[in-house]
């Protein structure tokens, strides 16, 4: 297990529910093994580490390796539930997908919100109805295609959207600046031109760094290559890979000054510590701001991880796209779901 944070967030339900003489099996997922079985997924190390942090549970094996869970099929659902008595959603990072163990139990058994799923609401519906201002929202990441929608919601309802990460490319592009081999999605550009043209509470990096054309970042490998700062282009062949000094301070500024700051998404390659920078920096800046912080996104919560920080932040989302889905859509198909098994509890 490379990150059990996820794993570690779900045990005071865990824990209540054992405590509490309940009989517990754990259905999860892991990878895309595309409904065939694939022991590059199995949950053999997933099952190791969950029953050490909370003895005496089961847990399943490997829900996508059934086509019928992505595919929301109902027998595969009656077969999931066969035996049980209720079902308890705390796996808020999937709750935005409308899969068979996420919106399917809860038409069969009486269905609630764990206590994880339980703290994620309430974080984020904070944000959603009346966050303190000012509310700077911070993103980043790869891909603006997975973006766009909360990024136009956010633009709307924050005093500051500040973009980092290889997505920021596209914005930049899109203004006509040189991104050099950058990260660039080409078919977005006229959406991100719009909401620049828009939007005024959108703002770029200001500089950034640069790695030579050839080179190699640390993931995995060793690192190779030229490193040097730019302005907002970069010269034919050369990378983006983190935020530069400049807008490093500006981004940092701006989130200490903040009532509500929230951020996903790391500002450049952190991994490669030539490049972790960017990253750090704002980590720094949100877990010194006095407002209510939100962190949502695996990478940015192991970076927070990674840097110390992690118990200076106010709420660390589990969910990624979840979370990103909640706020741009105000709620989520495993949520929808569990109001609709308030009758099944009734009775």
């Amino acid at each position: 297990m490379a990150d059990d944070f996820r794993l570690r967030a779900s045990v005071p339900t865990l824990e209540w529910l054992r405590a509490n003489g309940a009989l517990v099996t754990v259905c999860s997922h892991l990878g895309r093994p595309k409904g065939k079985v694939d022991p590059r997924f199995a949950m053999a190390p997933v099952r190791e580490s969950l029953s050490a942090m909370v003895p005496g549970i089961t847990v399943m094996e490997n829900l996508r390796f059934d086509p019928g869970e992505e595919a929301n099929d109902p027998e595969f659902v009656r077969r999931l539930v066969e035996g049980f008595d209720y079902y308890v959603n705390d796996a808020f990072g999937a709750c935005h997908r409308s899969h068979a163990s996420i919106v399917g139990p809860p038409t069969l058994l009486p269905s609630v919100a764990g206590r994880l799923l339980q703290r994620e609401v309430e974080a984020l519906s904070h944000i959603l109805i009346d966050p303190a201002r000012p509310f700077v929202a911070v993103v980043g990441g790869a891909k603006v295609s997975d973006k766009l929608g909360v990024l136009r919601s956010l633009s709307e309802r924050v005093d500051h959207l500040m973009l980092g990460g290889a997505m920021c490319f596209t914005f930049l592009a899109a203004l006509g600046h040189e991104v050099g081999a950058s990260h660039l999605e080409p078919e977005f550009l006229e959406e991100a031109r719009s909401l620049l043209a828009s939007q005024s509470a959108l703002q770029l990096p200001s500089d950034l760094v640069g790695l030579s054309p050839g080179g190699v970042l640390g993931i995995g490998a060793p690192p190779t290559g030229d490193v040097r700062q730019f302005g907002v282009d970069l010269l034919p062949g050369w990378q983006g890979v983190d935020i530069g000094p400049a807008t490093r301070v500006s981004f940092a500024e701006a989130i200490r000054g903040a009532r509500t700051v929230l951020w996903n998404g790391p500002m450049g390659v952190y991994e490669d510590r030539r490049f972790e920078e960017g990253t750090r920096a704002l980590a720094e800046a949100v877990a010194s701001c006095p407002g209510f912080t939100v962190v949502g996104g695996g990478e940015t919560a192991a970076a927070l991880h990674d840097f110390g920080l992690e118990n200076r932040i106010d709420h660390i989302s589990s969910g990624g796209g979840a979370t990103l889905e909640l706020l741009e859509k105000g709620d989520l198909p495993g949520l929808a779901a569990l109001r609709s098994s308030a009758s099944l509890l009734r009775n």
